[in-house]
């Protein structure tokens, strides 16, 4: 359509210019004075033609502008939704977590739920902002009243101008006439009346351009203004949004790392014995030996050689230091677990689980255990 538009212009001037030629040939009344001839409407016409094509130009790109937004919206509204159950999944695992090394991941769990609960409020005022604040104004100034009317009038001008056109042909013709002919009244008056007609037609023509050119550039002042207005404001909201994330995610990070490093240098975890504790020594020795828990936690068994398969470090007086390779005169198992025996001179209770019977052993290695 644009190119056929500018066709048509550059077809009309140059009829225009024809009719000039023909009419100055002829000594027309309308050569130099003519409707077509005069430089201001020529430049008042310039003039419209450029606005017209700028404001057009305008409006697509607001137009653009508006459905980019849009779309943005429409993605950015998706992406709060998954955001937000991201958020869920990780608060309900923050708060549900009971992993028995520790609440590290919980606690980690639940501070990246709540900084990406903050992101994405963030983000639905950046979606809320460049609805307002950007896609509404310009939707409203393409579609509003301003441009429509600049844009009639701009019609109404062409077409004003097109009968001018038309009517100076017409008054050529009839001034060709009268000079071939002997004039007569009727003629004269025809020619009068159509040069009445063209005179009242240049005059709307002025008029109606005049007042085209004046609310085309009103406009496409508007459309300037206001188009960098919007896009301003869009930099600036978006800008703030990732400066605010930005802010989250330094501060999400720091507290991360923080405890990744509390947790890299802490000393490892002590893990509790679910084994219960030998029975006492004196116990087992005869204190309490008709004792009913004793005799079930005690089983008396022929003397044994063992070796020790692991360390095991005693915990109380009455338990045993081993080491790995260490051979023990094994003189008591109990039913939970435990031991009791004599190494290198001294006895105590240790976990049956860390030694293994022997039934040949070295003479060299029977003298350590005493």
């Amino acid at each position: 359509m644009e190119a056929i538009r500018k066709q048509a212009s550059k077809l009309r001037e140059q009829v225009a210019r024809q009719q000039q030629a023909v009419m100055k040939q002829f000594g027309g009344g309308y050569g130099a004075d003519g409707a077509f001839s005069d430089e201001a409407e020529m430049q008042q016409h310039s003039k419209l033609e450029k606005l017209y094509i700028s404001t057009r130009a305008a409006k697509h790109f607001q137009r653009d502008v508006v459905r980019g937004v849009e779309g943005y919206i429409v993605t950015g509204s998706k992406q709060v939704e998954i955001g937000n159950k991201l958020c869920e999944d990780g608060k309900k695992y923050g708060t549900e977590n009971t992993c028995t090394s520790g609440n590290t991941l919980s606690k980690a769990a639940l501070s990246f739920a709540k900084a990406r609960s903050i992101m994405e409020k963030e983000r639905g005022n950046l979606l809320k902002a460049l609805g307002t604040q950007v896609a509404e104004p310009l939707r409203a100034m393409v579609m509003g009243a301003p441009l429509e009317d600049a844009r009639h009038l701009a019609q109404r001008y062409d077409r004003v101008r097109q009968e001018a056109e038309a009517q100076a042909i017409e008054v050529s013709k009839r001034q060709m006439k009268l000079r071939e002919t002997s004039g007569n009244s009727d003629m004269i008056s025809r020619l009068e009346a159509a040069e009445s007609k063209l005179h009242e037609l240049k005059s709307n023509m002025g008029v109606l351009g005049k007042e085209a050119v004046a609310a085309m550039t009103a406009v496409e002042a508007q459309q300037q203004r206001l188009t960098m207005q919007r896009l301003i404001a869009l930099v600036e909201s978006e800008r703030n949004y990732h400066q605010r994330v930005l802010q989250i995610l330094d501060q999400l990070e720091r507290e991360m790392v923080s405890e990744r490093q509390r947790i890299d240098g802490a000393p490892p975890p002590v893990v509790e014995s679910s084994m219960p504790p030998p029975p006492a020594y004196e116990e087992v020795n005869g204190i309490f030996m008709r004792s009913p828990t004793v005799a079930e936690l005690v089983e008396t068994v022929e003397y044994f050689l063992a070796e020790a398969i692991q360390s095991y470090r005693a915990e109380s007086e009455t338990e045993l230091n081993l080491s790995a390779g260490d051979y023990i005169v094994v003189r008591k198992v109990s039913n939970n677990g435990w031991a009791e025996g004599e190494c290198r001179g001294k006895a105590g209770w240790f976990p049956y689980d860390y030694i293994e019977k022997r039934e040949r052993v070295l003479a060299s290695k029977v003298a350590q255990v005493f």
